[in-house]
């Protein structure tokens, strides 16, 4: 998995992507996003974290499963 963030010029947007672990594969984990508006920006990392944290709780559950 990896991540990048470009921050260009105060007139240019700010571009995001993540990708999967494979490079060149689309396997649905991959996606960019780019904004110059800051709010419109910290809406789509805070949905981005929401989901980490359920995917965290998810697996988190699963491991109690197995452990049980």
């Amino acid at each position: 998995m990896s991540f990048s963030f470009t921050n260009p010029e105060p007139d240019r947007d700010r571009s995001f992507s993540f990708t999967g672990p494979q490079p060149g594969s689309d396997d649905g984990r991959s996606f960019s996003f780019t904004g110059s508006d800051p709010a419109d920006i910290d809406r789509q990392l805070q949905t981005i974290a929401d989901m980490a944290t359920e995917i965290l709780r998810l697996v988190a559950d699963v491991r109690r499963q197995i452990n049980t």
